[in-house]
């Protein structure tokens, strides 16, 4: 490509060293190398998952639902008796569990479902087996020692706990990814721009402008090679028919 500039500076420039932004510039060079983009999101996205994999283990919860038969004031007591070391024993003995009694109770949060008697017991556990059984237990457990140490009998089971498969945080995990994700999206793009300015080669009006200081007035595209296989072709054709001339004259 052949670049033909003026020694003359143009008076529509206002400013020198300035100039609109080319949005089509800005996509063409993100586009000549997408690959160094795709490739980082790629690692980037990958390093997240694995690291939301590998340090954060998935929790499950599960829940059980009891009735209480009892005014509001002796419904805080009985509630507060669901996580007693007591119950949290029996539990631990009944399930052959490793961990302390103190421990289990950590598990286990009781909330009063709008103001009504029913309680609910939940359970968070890395096992969703586990963290059924020890809801369960613990209902069974405190309904039974409601009525030995209190002599409360109006204890009902209302639902069992159900094993759930779904980890409570895996929203957290997608988090990461995406938080990743888009991390790896600017840092990619940002470093094909810092290659772009590192590349040295002259293939745009802008550039030329910048390194004479001069405006460029007209661009003549570079065609030696099309007039070299034009030639080519049409000295192919004149030995065709110069063959036939031959021919013809025998």
């Amino acid at each position: 490509m052949i670049i033909i500039s003026s020694l003359k500076k143009e008076p529509y420039a206002v400013e020198e060293n300035v100039r609109d932004i080319n949005i089509r510039e800005f996509f063409e060079v993100i586009k000549r190398r997408f690959w160094i983009v795709l490739l980082v999101i790629v690692i980037a996205t990958s390093a997240g998952y694995y690291y939301s994999t590998l340090n954060e283990s998935p929790l499950y919860q599960t829940s059980t639902r009891v009735i209480v038969e009892t005014d509001n004031n002796y419904m805080s007591t009985l509630m507060v008796m669901i996580k007693d070391p007591i119950i949290m024993e029996n539990v631990k003995e009944e399930l052959a569990l490793s961990r302390s009694p103190e421990s289990i109770a950590g598990q286990i949060d009781v909330t009063r479902i709008d103001e009504s008697q029913v309680i609910m017991i939940s359970v968070v556990d890395q096992d969703p087996k586990t963290a059924m059984d020890i809801a369960n237990s613990t209902a069974k457990s405190f309904k039974s020692e409601a009525g030995k140490i209190l002599e409360f009998n109006d204890v009902q089971l209302l639902s069992e706990a159900k094993e759930n498969n779904v980890p409570i945080n895996q929203k957290n995990q997608n988090r990461t990814v995406a938080i990743t994700f888009i991390f790896g999206l600017i840092i990619g793009i940002g470093l094909v721009f810092i290659l772009d300015s590192l590349d040295e080669t002259v293939d745009k009006e802008h550039q030329v402008e910048e390194i004479l200081g001069v405006p460029v007035i007209g661009v003549i595209s570079n065609t030696k090679t099309k007039k070299r296989v034009s030639t080519k072709k049409n000295s192919q054709q004149d030995m065709e028919v110069r063959g036939e001339k031959v021919g013809y004259s025998k």
